[in-house]
């Protein structure tokens, strides 16, 4: 048989022949004769070989499946990939051998065997199944029981503790006090107030014991005749024709047991004589010598005739000792207290508090009798014994025995998945052996799959495509309204406006901008499901990013009295290569949140190279409220990066987990620290999930949309960082994450360069200062001093007045400022007096400056020490380089000088910038043309408007005035990225006709290179919007609404290399 390799047109490889020998040698040797052994292999190659080579190949199955492959599996799939068309061969001979080799007999008998097997192994398919089905139709059934035999079980032992609990009370009030403290209206009262905590009874009532001789002066001090029961349960009274008075009397004898307490609900047994009834009798009399809860039988009720029970319990004597014997219970007896529980009434309340209490049916027996129990709850009908459970009820008695049975309301349903994956193997089976006859057909049939499965690979792209072009078309339909919105208040502005009114429109602005915001939140946490989020990579400021989120959050912390500060280490880069944006997107959430849920204390950032906090981790033991910014306790920020994978497993950081494999990288790790009000225990678990927030009175109180962490999230996953926190309930939180910047300064030497140079343009107007910073907390002062260092002053630090004052007589160094804190300066006003007359007395030509540092814009207390030239000079805070360089300069008596540090907008150079250049407007939008016209015309442009692209073309057509033009990008007919194109098209067709002199440049305007900067103006927020953009030739892009500072980063680009712009070479 192996000689039939010789039939194909072409050898087949050593290797595959090699194969198949070992192949059939490992089934030689397994017992199988030639025959049967050929017979395998032919199956299982007709089968195999219905798979194209393509689907293996294409679809990844070679990476993804052959770990799950066995050795020689994958050597047929290496086989296959290697050498294709020798398999295809392979396939061929096995096809021959399966058409000619064997007899049609072989045949019949092969497809009867394989159908009347699979026959068998569908019936025990279904056999299988059904029996799965149904043993889970019993469990389903058993735990329904349990559930609701355990439910009703529980609740009967609560409302019994309470029943115990009123025996108690009345021990003390009514027996253990003379006169008593209890008298009906009080225990109806009670009684009725406390129902809740007996939700399974119907009422309560108290019997106390009465012995014959005390009968007559008992009925006459209650007015009342003791009544007998055993006649009203020979005769089923009706609720509506019971009248006590009608009563008998109770017959003579030994004791009596009337109720003088009882519910409203049963008041009808008050002087019903309980030991006059045969049943209640037995169960007083157990209840009392047991010292334990008796239940009866069930019974007909008085007055509601509803089948119920009663629950009796002996009241004792405040003095019965605990180990009393039976006899000794007897006679230290007062009452007897009975909880009447409405059984069928309780039990369906019960059932209708589960959701599937539909799908059963349920009965309560008292099975104390076993040969005839007692139905107490349900209808007796006849009972499927293999769908039947019973659950065992313990009410606390262990005479009376109750169970609970349970069945399904509806007949079990067909076994529909076992008849249909039993008719499905058959099916399959069958079908196999078509296949085997029909396996080209078959590739065919897959191949024609394949191709559908790349129409929806086609499919799935353009609906990915579709999505980015929603997002895109959603911020753009409801950014547009919103720009005009902003644009028109902000114009209403600058307008002549009253106190009330300008409150009014700032009060709309940060509604807009709140709006705004959330639309870039929920546009953020879409780009993030879809992947569409990029980062940049831009150098920019670290510290200068810090500086901008406290200049934002330094109103509200002023408000609230928070004390805000921000501390980077001096190791940290000025510059770093990043997302700038997306940096300052993490800090503005957290620090958000930090002030949302902050009321007093501090909220803290420092920034520090990961290297620095792994060899001072061990040092940094301390958490105790001295050594925080305010004085307040805050949570171990150590423990926010114990989840960090970077750590040992001892918990420790491994340095070389952190050390960069190149030095261009910066590993930075940034904490914010916050004294507020806690996360709670129960909902850490879901901080990063989207969308959800603590409880819905945080989102009433405190607003928000819940997805700020979880983009922080996200964006620190894309910077190749990681985030965590830990937070203590009333104490505070603190969210520390990691991320990788890439440093400007590729050696160390660059590096200390770049610092000595930063230092010295930051130290130019403070150079060969000494400031003593006054303070008692040593983070405070490490904050203060980081930010005069900035600033080039060399620091002293000194803990209180009196030492600063000796540091100052020393003449050690020259002070030329002291800076004190605020609360240090109001807790003592004398001290605060005296230091500024030794001041005074000081013999100096330039006295040191004072400076006082606080929180907040209105101070508590007015200083008393302004007097001698030392009117002390107020810095609030949170400090920032450019505000203390201000601050400074005006206690320094430079005022007049320009602040070089300022980061605020240029608005000056903006408006030089714009003055008298002619600028283009494109809007279809009527108020947006007005928005950006107005906002323009502001700082000195001559603004043009059209409102199609089409006239926009009209207007740039070489030779023109203007300077720029602003084009927004959807606008009908003709959208803004068309009319680009067609104005730099028609701008590169007059060029080059200029340069091959087809015409002079004089026509033109003495221009050579026409080249008109365009901004696109629009609302998208895609990342694929800005590429478009760039691609058809615009030459910056603004997202609207814009402001100032934006619409001055992107005019001063493209205005500053327009000069720069080449001319496009001519084609």
């Amino acid at each position: 048989m192996l000689d039939a390799f010789s039939f194909l047109p072409t050898p087949l490889p050593s290797e595959i022949k090699k194969q198949w020998k070992t192949q059939m040698s490992y089934l030689n040797a397994l017992g199988l004769d030639l025959k049967a052994t050929h017979l395998f292999l032919t199956l299982c190659c007709c089968i195999l070989s219905e798979i194209p080579m393509n689907w293996f190949i294409n679809c990844g199955f070679m990476e993804k499946k052959i770990g799950f492959l066995g050795y020689r599996a994958k050597i047929w799939l290496k086989l296959w990939e290697k050498i294709p068309a020798s398999v295809w061969k392979l396939h061929q001979y096995y096809q021959y051998i399966w058409s000619k080799k064997f007899p049609r007999r072989w045949w019949k008998n092969l497809l009867i065997a394989w159908v009347i097997g699979w026959i068998l192994v569908s019936f025990w398919t279904f056999w299988y199944m059904s029996s799965l089905v149904t043993e889970r139709r019993k469990e389903a059934i058993a735990s329904m029981c349990d559930e609701r035999a355990r439910m009703l079980q529980d609740q009967f032992n609560v409302s019994m503790n309470h029943v115990q609990a009123l025996s108690i009370l009345i021990s003390t009030f009514h027996h253990g006090k003379n006169p008593s403290s209890i008298d009906q209206a009080t225990f109806a009262k009670y009684t009725e107030r406390t129902t809740f905590e007996r939700p399974l009874t119907s009422g309560v009532a108290y019997a106390v014991r009465v012995l014959h001789p005390e009968r007559e002066h008992f009925e006459k001090q209650q007015g009342w005749t003791i009544k007998r029961m055993d006649t009203m349960e020979q005769t089923q009274v009706q609720e509506d024709d019971y009248a006590p008075e009608t009563q008998d009397p109770s017959p003579v004898q030994e004791e009596y047991a009337p109720v003088i307490f009882a519910q409203d609900t049963i008041s009808h047994v008050i002087s019903i004589d309980m030991l006059s009834g045969k049943e209640d009798r037995e169960n007083v009399l157990r209840a009392r010598a047991s010292g334990k809860g008796v239940l009866t039988a069930p019974f007909r009720l008085l007055k509601s005739n509803r089948l119920g029970v009663i629950l009796t319990f002996a009241v004792y004597k405040s003095e019965l000792p605990s180990n009393a014997t039976p006899n000794e219970q007897i006679q230290a007896t007062d009452g007897y207290i009975g909880g009447v529980f409405d059984v069928e009434s309780l039990v369906e309340k019960l059932l209708h508090q589960l959701a599937s209490k539909q799908t059963i049916i349920v009965n309560v027996y008292d099975s104390t009798n076993l040969s005839h129990p007692i139905s107490m709850y349900g209808s007796d009908e006849d009972i499927d014994d293999e769908m039947y459970h019973i659950s065992t009820l313990n009410f606390g008695d262990p005479i009376r025995k109750h169970e609970m049975h349970c069945r399904f309301k509806q007949k079990p349903p067909w076994p529909w998945l076992a008849i249909t994956t039993s008719i499905g193997v058959l099916v399959i089976a069958l079908l196999l052996g078509h296949i085997i006859h029909a396996t080209i057909n078959r590739i065919a049939k897959v191949e024609d799959d394949y191709q559908k499965m790349m129409g929806l690979k086609k499919r799935a792209e353009a609906a990915d495509v579709a999505k980015s072009q929603f997002l895109a078309t959603v911020s753009h339909e409801i950014r547009t309204p919103m720009n005009g919105v902003l644009g028109m208040l902000q114009m209403l502005m600058d307008t002549d406006l009253d106190i009330t009114q300008q409150d009014y429109v700032r009060t709309a602005q940060a509604s807009g901008k709140a709006l705004v915001s959330l639309i870039n939140e929920v546009l953020d946490q879409a780009k993030i499901e879809s992947g569409k989020l990029e980062l940049e990579a831009v150098r920019f400021d670290l510290r200068a990013i810090l500086d901008d989120v406290l200049s934002l959050f330094s109103g509200k912390s002023q408000d609230k009295g928070i004390e805000l500060a921000v501390y980077i280490s001096n190791r940290v880069p000025e510059i770093v290569i990043g997302d700038p944006g997306r940096f300052r997107q993490i800090i503005t959430n957290l620090m958000g949140n930090s002030i949302k849920f902050t009321e007093k204390g501090h909220i803290f950032v420092t920034v520090h190279l990961v290297e620095e906090v792994i060899n001072s981790i061990e040092v940094e033991t301390d958490v105790s409220s001295k050594n925080t910014l305010s004085g307040l306790l805050v949570a171990d920020r150590r423990r926010s990066w114990e989840t960090f994978k970077k750590f040992s497993q001892e918990g420790r950081m491994c340095p070389q987990a952190f050390l960069s494999t190149s030095s261009e990288l910066i590993n930075l790790i940034v904490s914010v620290e916050d004294t507020g009000v806690g996360i709670p225990l129960e909902a850490q678990s879901r901080v990063f999930t989207p969308f959800m927030q603590v409880g819905p009175s945080i989102a009433r109180t405190h607003g928000g949309t819940g997805i700020g962490l979880s983009i922080s999230k996200c964006l620190v996953g894309m910077m190749n960082g990681e985030i965590g926190f830990v937070s203590e309930p009333q104490i505070g939180s603190t969210f520390t994450f990691t991320v990788v910047f890439t440093n400007v300064c590729s050696n160390l030497n660059e590096y200390k360069n770049q610092q000595n140079n930063q230092s010295k343009s930051l130290s130019s107007e403070f150079h060969g200062i000494t400031a003593l910073v006054v303070d008692p907390r040593p983070v405070r002062a490490k904050v203060t001093r980081y930010h005069l260092q900035r600033l080039g002053i060399q620091v002293e630090i000194t803990s209180d007045l009196n030492e600063g004052f000796d540091s100052i007589a020393s003449g050690t160094a020259v002070i030329n400022m002291v800076l004190v804190e605020k609360e240090v300066w109001d807790e003592d006003m004398d001290l605060s007096k005296c230091f500024v007359n030794n001041l005074r007395k000081i013999d100096l030509v330039d006295p040191p400056k004072l400076v006082l540092l606080e929180n907040s814009i209105s101070s508590t207390k007015t200083s008393s020490a302004n007097s001698g030239g030392y009117t002390p000079t107020i810095i609030s805070k949170p400090l920032r380089a450019s505000m203390l360089a201000a601050s400074l300069q005006r206690a320094m008596g430079a005022a007049s000088k320009v602040n070089c540090h300022n980061r605020g907008l240029p608005i000056l150079s903006l408006r030089n910038l714009l003055h008298g250049k002619r600028i283009l407007v494109v809007d279809d939008n009527n108020v947006n043309l007005r928005v950006a016209a107005g906002a323009l015309k502001k700082y000195g442009a001559d603004v043009e408007c059209r409102d199609t692209g089409k006239k926009a073309i009209s207007m740039l057509r070489p030779p023109h005035h203007f300077d720029a033009c602003f084009m927004d990008i959807q606008m009908p007919e003709m959208d803004g990225f068309e009319a680009t194109r067609r104005i730099r098209d028609m701008e590169l067709d007059i060029n080059c006709r200029i340069q091959h002199g087809e015409v002079s440049a004089a026509a033109y305007g003495n221009i050579s290179n026409w080249h008109v900067p365009i901004l696109a103006m629009t609302a998208d927020v895609i990342q694929a919007t800005h590429e478009e953009c760039l691609r058809c030739g615009m030459d910056g892009y603004v997202s609207k609404p814009f402001e100032g500072e934006q619409l001055y980063r992107e005019v001063t680009r493209f205005f500053n290399s327009n000069s720069d712009t080449p001319p496009k070479a001519c084609t």
